[in-house]
């Protein structure tokens, strides 16, 4: 095996590993909801927290895998300007669901975190 082969396994093997993230996350997201025994908007709420979380792990090596494939296997300039549109949808969309999940930016989360801390102070 080659250069090339080995980290086009590498780069098969984090594509692997992101769907299956996605996948077992979303089925434990369901159960995790399941034995807490909730229903409507807690059931929605729970699986909607706990697989966003699972979705954002899996985005990050799903761009893991893709930043191996691009530099070490197909390095021209269109699979690195391919590269850069992924990075930066995945990264909009990571900080979205992180907005989303959260309730706040990710960027304004410690001042938010430290207000509630004063808060509960006082």
């Amino acid at each position: 095996m080659d250069f090339e082969e080995v980290m086009d396994l590498v780069a098969r093997t984090f594509e692997v590993a992101g769907v299956t993230i996605l996948v077992v996350g979303a089925i434990a997201a369901v159960v995790r909801a399941v034995t807490k025994r909730s229903k409507g908007r807690e059931f929605y709420k729970s699986v909607r927290t706990d697989f966003g979380h699972t979705l954002l792990l899996g985005l990050e090596v799903l761009v893991a895998a893709d930043i191996v494939k691009t530099v070490a296997v197909d390095s021209t300039l269109e699979s690195v300007a391919i590269l850069g549109i992924l990075v930066v949808v995945r990264t909009l969309l990571s900080i979205s669901l992180d907005a989303e999940i959260d309730g706040v930016w990710p960027w304004r989360r410690r001042r938010v975190e430290m207000e509630e801390s004063q808060a509960l102070r006082r």
